[in-house]
Formats: structure tokens, C-alpha cells, sequence
């Protein structure tokens, strides 16, 4: 099968763990018959420097041709990076929001899975932890306060700014259905996260969402209110099977879920549309303070690429291959610097690679 991606290597670890994962499907390629070619795009920091824009149309026209984008991270040190002594709307995160709107991704899937080999790397005690803990947070990703009329202004001689959380009840609606087909295929629980009792937006969101529950009988449905689940995330994360939630509130859980994964360099992250299009990403950053260390754990970026594979190309088994991959080379005691012990554990039958070493070991265990 000849399979056209998009690939925005970014900023900061983005080439680095970005090269891991081309690597790894290029090897998929070779063990199951499959031709995967490759269209380097431009986004983020690097397009600034190149173009003077974060996100060209070009760039939107080249992600449209593509069947597929695998994506490494955008941005830089806010701090010191000239890039963000720009408006807003030039600053490389403008290029993340623009690429998925223009692309109509709308449905975020992030999953949170604690690899049992992983057990030590995660900061909650083993009695949370218990025997692990498996979710995916549906995040809607193309509304609410990230794309609502924002504006700083000055009123009576003082400065304000305001953002504007929005959602119509359509939006909602297709998120809701995506979360509950989802749901029906692992545990078919599905954990709704809005702030009804303070916000309009989320009193209209809790409403769809029940509408739509009603044709899923055999999905079980709660609603849970977003600073409970935060809380509940660190207390008994194995209640949760599908979270959905609107796009900040999912851009905040989904971090913390990644932290009681261990690392957020082992999160993938899926951004689908209504075909079988999706920009794949790890959940992480740019962490412009390791790029170049050779340091970055590059599987998120390597199971975010297993995604594509399963959603976009129906590539099961071959997702499944990597999978399996990442687990052999874990059991076998493989760990980048985010996931070693804690001081303390037992790290006796534990060794430390880096970002090119541990791609190649997945590469060998397929």
C-alpha cells in the first residue's frame, strides 16, 4: 500500500523524535509491504524564520494533499525566543490552531495508559495505582476559548482583555458521538468534564451530551465536574474509561493524565476529522531546554504513529507490531532519562538510553 504523509518535524525535539518515528514506519514499510513517502511541511518556529508566518497556505495546501500528518512539536523558550515578542497571531502556537482548523480536526484523542513496567516512574503510591489504569480523553479541539473573539483593549485608562468561550450545540454534538462509538469499543464508560454549575457553555454541553447518550443504551454515562476531575485523576484514575470534554478543560487533564502515566513523552495523540484524515502528534512540547541533548523520549512520537496506522490506514496489525515492540524493549529494561526510577527504587535491571537508541531498539524488536 503507498501511503503519502505530511511531516512537520517543528521545533525544539520535534526533528529529533520526529526522525524515531519515520524511522520506525520505515521499517513497518519494509516488514509488511507497505510504501510510506514523505512530504517535509513547514509550521511553527521554524516557518517564522523561513517565511516570516507560522502556518503558509502552502503548508495547508501540502497537509491536504497528504493522507495523513505526523507532527513533532511547535514552539520555543517563551522567555528568550524572538518568536514570541510577536503578536499573537504570528507566535508559532498560531500555526497549531490554524492547521486544525483549516483541516476540520475537531476530535483529540489522547490516551493515558500506565505500561506496568512503568509502575515506578509513575508518582502516585501503589495503592492508586493498583493494577494499572487505561482512559482516553476525547477533547474537542476546534472551539470554546482558543477560537472565541478575543480582544485587549483600553477602557477608562486601564487595560482589559477578554477571550470568549463559545460552543453551538452542533459542535457538541459530533464530539459526544465520537466519544461514545469510542466507548463502545473498550469499556463502554464515558465520563463527561464541564463546569455546569458556573458556565452557560458547559449547561448547553451537558444537555447535548445527554441527548446523545440516549441512543447509546449500552454505554454507561456520568457527568463530573472539571475540578473534581482533576482531583480524581490523581485519586483513582482506573474509574475512567472515555473522557470528553471541551477544549481547554481537555488541554489542562490531559497533561496531568499524561503525569500519572510516568511521562509525558510516552502520550500519544490522535487529531481526526470527519474522514479518515488525522494529524498525529505527541502530547508533549518542544522543551527547547533538552532539543539537540539527544535525551527526548521519542515514543510518544513512535505511538503516535501507531495511530495513523490503525485509524487513518486500518493498518491494525501493523500498529499492533509497534505496539508490541515498545512493550518488548520496556520489559527488556530500556528507559529514556523521563522514565527511569525515582530515587530510591531499585533501578538495578534498568538501563538509560537516548532519543536515536531507543528508536533503534524498537526498530530491532519488530
Amino acid at each position: 500500500m503507498d501511503c503519502n504523509i505530511g511531516v512537520i518535524r517543528g521545533d525544539g525535539i520535534g526533528p529529533e523524535i520526529v526522525s524515531e518515528a519515520v524511522k520506525v514506519l520505515d521499517a513497518v514499510g519494509a516488514k509488511f509491504g507497505h510504501n510510506f513517502k514523505y512530504d517535509e511541511i513547514l509550521m511553527g518556529g521554524c516557518s517564522i524564520d523561513a517565511t516570516g508566518e507560522p502556518l503558509t497556505k502552502e503548508a495547508i495546501e501540502q497537509a491536504k494533499r497528504a493522507d495523513a500528518v505526523l507532527l513533532g512539536s511547535i514552539g520555543g523558550d517563551a522567555k528568550t525566543s524572538p518568536w514570541y515578542k510577536l503578536p499573537a497571531d504570528k507566535r508559532p502556537e498560531a500555526g497549531l490552531l490554524g492547521i486544525r482548523k483549516a483541516l476540520h480536526l475537531f476530535a483529540n484523542l489522547r490516551p493515558a495508559y500506565l505500561y506496568p513496567q512503568l509502575n515506578e516512574a509513575c508518582p502516585l503510591r501503589d495503592d492508586i495505582i493498583g493494577d494499572g489504569f487505561d482512559m482516553l480523553i476525547m477533547r474537542e479541539l476546534t472551539g470554546g476559548l482558543y477560537f472565541g473573539k478575543r480582544e485587549t483593549r483600553e477602557v477608562n485608562g486601564k487595560i482589559e482583555a477578554y477571550d470568549t468561550l463559545t460552543y453551538n450545540e452542533d459542535e457538541i454534538r459530533r464530539i459526544a458521538i465520537k466519544a461514545f462509538d469510542i466507548a463502545r469499543k473498550r469499556r463502554s464508560k464515558v465520563t463527561s468534564v464541564d463546569k455546569a454549575n458556573v458556565l452557560d457553555s458547559s449547561r448547553l454541553w451537558r444537555k447535548v451530551v445527554e441527548e446523545v447518550a440516549a441512543d447509546y443504551s449500552d454505554v454507561t454515562l456520568e457527568h463530573m465536574l472539571v475540578d473534581n476531575a482533576a482531583m480524581q485523576l490523581v485519586k483513582d484514575p482506573k474509574q475512567f474509561d472515555v473522557i470528553l470534554t471541551e477544549n481547554m478543560f481537555g488541554d489542562i487533564l490531559s497533561d496531568e493524565a499524561s503525569m500519572v502515566t510516568g511521562s509525558i513523552g510516552m502520550l500519544s495523540s490522535a487529531s481526526l476529522n470527519e474522514t479518515k484524515f488525522g494529524l498525529y502528534e505527541p502530547s508533549g512540547g518542544s522543551a527547547p531546554d533538552i532539543a539537540g541533548k539527544g535525551i527526548a523520549n521519542p515514543i510518544a512520537t513512535i505511538l503516535s504513529a501507531a495511530m495513523m496506522l490503525r485509524f487513518t490506514f486500518d493498518m491494525d496489525k501493523e500498529a499492533d507490531a509497534i505496539e508490541n515492540a515498545i512493550n518488548k524493549v520496556l520489559d527488556e529494561g530500556y528507559r529514556t532519562i523521563d522514565i527511569m526510577p525515582a530515587p530510591g527504587k531499585d533501578a538495578s535491571s534498568i538501563k538509560q538510553v537516548g532519543t536515536t537508541d531507543m528508536g533503534d531498539l524498537i526498530v530491532e524488536r519488530l
